[in-house]
Protein backbone atom coordinates (compact mmCIF):
# COMPACT_ATOMS: atom_id res chain seq x y z
CA UNK A 1 0.00 0.00 0.00
CA UNK A 2 2.86 2.30 1.08
CA UNK A 3 4.63 1.48 -2.96
CA UNK A 4 1.17 2.39 -4.30
CA UNK A 5 0.80 5.38 -2.60
CA UNK A 6 4.64 6.48 -3.38
CA UNK A 7 4.01 5.85 -6.82
CA UNK A 8 1.31 8.24 -6.95
CA UNK A 9 2.64 10.87 -5.46
CA UNK A 10 5.67 10.55 -7.84
CA UNK A 11 3.42 10.74 -10.87
CA UNK A 12 1.77 13.55 -9.68
CA UNK A 13 4.06 15.55 -9.14
CA UNK A 14 5.97 14.55 -12.40
CA UNK A 15 2.29 15.56 -13.88
CA UNK A 16 1.96 18.69 -12.66
CA UNK A 17 5.42 19.89 -13.00
CA UNK A 18 5.13 19.08 -16.89
CA UNK A 19 1.83 21.20 -17.00
CA UNK A 20 3.02 23.89 -14.54
CA UNK A 21 6.29 24.70 -16.86
CA UNK A 22 5.03 26.89 -19.49
CA UNK A 23 5.47 25.48 -22.85
CA UNK A 24 8.06 26.31 -24.97
CA UNK A 25 7.33 28.48 -28.06
CA UNK A 26 8.28 26.64 -31.28
CA UNK A 27 10.57 29.91 -32.84
CA UNK A 28 8.60 30.91 -36.44
CA UNK A 29 9.74 29.58 -39.69
CA UNK A 30 11.64 32.45 -41.85
CA UNK A 31 8.38 32.29 -43.57
CA UNK A 32 6.51 33.71 -39.96
CA UNK A 33 8.84 36.31 -39.41
CA UNK A 34 7.74 40.17 -40.05
CA UNK A 35 8.68 41.50 -43.09
CA UNK A 36 10.98 43.75 -40.88
CA UNK A 37 12.40 41.07 -39.27
CA UNK A 38 13.53 39.26 -42.64
CA UNK A 39 14.98 42.78 -44.12
CA UNK A 40 17.02 43.03 -40.94
CA UNK A 41 18.05 39.40 -40.29
CA UNK A 42 18.26 38.54 -44.32
CA UNK A 43 21.84 37.27 -44.26
CA UNK A 44 20.73 34.48 -42.19
CA UNK A 45 17.69 33.46 -44.83
CA UNK A 46 19.46 30.45 -46.39
CA UNK A 47 19.94 29.25 -43.02
CA UNK A 48 17.20 30.00 -41.19
CA UNK A 49 15.54 26.94 -41.02
CA UNK A 50 18.13 24.82 -39.83
CA UNK A 51 19.20 27.11 -37.12
CA UNK A 52 18.44 25.47 -33.60
CA UNK A 53 15.37 26.92 -31.50
CA UNK A 54 17.54 29.03 -29.54
CA UNK A 55 19.98 30.93 -32.15
CA UNK A 56 16.98 31.69 -33.75
CA UNK A 57 15.76 33.40 -30.22
CA UNK A 58 18.83 35.30 -29.97
CA UNK A 59 18.25 36.57 -33.79
CA UNK A 60 15.28 37.62 -33.06
CA UNK A 61 15.81 39.06 -29.95
CA UNK A 62 18.56 41.52 -31.87
CA UNK A 63 16.04 41.72 -34.64
CA UNK A 64 13.33 43.45 -31.88
CA UNK A 65 16.56 45.89 -30.41
CA UNK A 66 17.72 46.82 -34.53
CA UNK A 67 15.33 49.93 -34.65
CA UNK A 68 16.55 51.07 -31.86
CA UNK A 69 20.52 51.32 -32.76
CA UNK A 70 22.45 53.87 -33.82
CA UNK A 71 23.13 53.52 -37.46
CA UNK A 72 26.74 52.96 -37.19
CA UNK A 73 25.91 49.88 -34.39
CA UNK A 74 23.17 48.77 -37.25
CA UNK A 75 25.74 48.71 -39.64
CA UNK A 76 28.26 46.78 -37.67
CA UNK A 77 25.19 44.03 -36.58
CA UNK A 78 24.80 44.01 -40.74
CA UNK A 79 28.62 43.39 -40.97
CA UNK A 80 29.17 41.14 -38.35
CA UNK A 81 26.26 39.02 -39.57
CA UNK A 82 26.94 38.74 -43.16
CA UNK A 83 30.15 37.11 -42.06
CA UNK A 84 28.54 35.03 -39.62
CA UNK A 85 26.37 33.61 -42.92
CA UNK A 86 29.63 33.10 -44.58
CA UNK A 87 31.32 30.90 -42.51
CA UNK A 88 30.91 26.97 -42.80
CA UNK A 89 28.82 25.00 -40.35
CA UNK A 90 32.33 23.88 -39.10
CA UNK A 91 34.19 27.32 -39.28
CA UNK A 92 30.94 28.51 -36.70
CA UNK A 93 31.57 25.69 -34.56
CA UNK A 94 35.13 26.72 -34.54
CA UNK A 95 34.60 30.59 -33.95
CA UNK A 96 31.87 29.32 -31.19
CA UNK A 97 34.49 27.13 -29.26
CA UNK A 98 37.06 30.17 -29.04
CA UNK A 99 34.66 32.28 -27.53
CA UNK A 100 33.99 29.96 -24.93
CA UNK A 101 37.48 29.87 -24.44
CA UNK A 102 37.77 33.72 -24.27
CA UNK A 103 35.63 34.23 -21.72
CA UNK A 104 37.14 31.48 -19.29
CA UNK A 105 39.76 33.72 -19.43
CA UNK A 106 41.23 35.86 -16.44
CA UNK A 107 40.01 39.52 -17.07
CA UNK A 108 43.50 40.57 -17.26
CA UNK A 109 44.45 38.72 -19.78
CA UNK A 110 40.98 39.60 -21.58
CA UNK A 111 42.05 43.25 -21.39
CA UNK A 112 45.35 42.55 -22.67
CA UNK A 113 43.28 40.75 -25.43
CA UNK A 114 41.18 43.21 -26.42
CA UNK A 115 44.07 46.14 -26.68
CA UNK A 116 45.63 43.55 -29.19
CA UNK A 117 42.43 43.61 -31.54
CA UNK A 118 42.11 47.27 -31.04
CA UNK A 119 45.71 47.97 -31.72
CA UNK A 120 45.34 45.31 -35.07
CA UNK A 121 42.53 47.64 -36.10
CA UNK A 122 44.35 50.71 -35.78
CA UNK A 123 46.29 49.30 -38.41
CA UNK A 124 45.94 50.76 -41.80
CA UNK A 125 44.17 48.29 -44.20
CA UNK A 126 47.01 46.89 -46.35
CA UNK A 127 48.54 45.90 -43.03
CA UNK A 128 46.20 44.29 -41.79
CA UNK A 129 46.09 42.52 -44.96
CA UNK A 130 49.48 41.50 -44.78
CA UNK A 131 49.35 40.23 -41.44
CA UNK A 132 45.93 38.48 -42.07
CA UNK A 133 47.57 36.54 -45.31
CA UNK A 134 50.70 35.72 -43.34
CA UNK A 135 50.97 32.15 -42.52
CA UNK A 136 50.86 31.92 -38.94
CA UNK A 137 54.20 29.56 -37.10
CA UNK A 138 52.75 26.25 -35.27
CA UNK A 139 52.08 26.47 -31.43
CA UNK A 140 55.22 24.75 -31.16
CA UNK A 141 58.08 24.66 -33.65
CA UNK A 142 58.73 20.90 -34.56
CA UNK A 143 62.04 19.27 -32.83
CA UNK A 144 64.76 17.64 -34.54
CA UNK A 145 64.72 13.59 -33.06
CA UNK A 146 67.67 13.10 -30.83
CA UNK A 147 69.78 10.56 -32.26
CA UNK A 148 72.12 7.47 -30.29
CA UNK A 149 75.43 9.47 -31.86
CA UNK A 150 74.43 13.04 -30.91
CA UNK A 151 72.74 13.08 -27.67
CA UNK A 152 73.39 16.90 -26.58
CA UNK A 153 71.03 18.90 -28.84
CA UNK A 154 69.87 22.08 -27.81
CA UNK A 155 66.49 22.59 -26.62
CA UNK A 156 63.89 24.19 -28.93
CA UNK A 157 63.76 27.75 -28.68
CA UNK A 158 60.16 29.04 -27.46
CA UNK A 159 57.81 29.81 -30.02
CA UNK A 160 57.03 33.59 -30.45
CA UNK A 161 53.95 35.18 -29.51
CA UNK A 162 51.75 35.57 -33.24
CA UNK A 163 51.56 39.90 -33.91
CA UNK A 164 48.01 39.48 -34.25
CA UNK A 165 45.22 38.76 -31.93
CA UNK A 166 42.24 36.51 -32.00
CA UNK A 167 39.48 37.04 -34.30
CA UNK A 168 37.04 38.50 -31.93
CA UNK A 169 33.39 36.31 -30.47
CA UNK A 170 31.23 36.34 -33.43
CA UNK A 171 27.60 36.57 -32.08
CA UNK A 172 25.70 34.09 -32.33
Amino acid sequence: MAKARLVLVLWLCTSLSVLAAPPQKKPPTWGELTQEQQQILAPLAVDWDNLEPDRKRNWIGIAKRYPKMKPDEQARVQRRMQAWAKLTPKERQAARERYKKMEKLPPDKKQGLKQQWEEYNRLPEQERRKLGSTPRKPATPPRPAKSPADPALPPAAPPEASPVAPAPPANQ
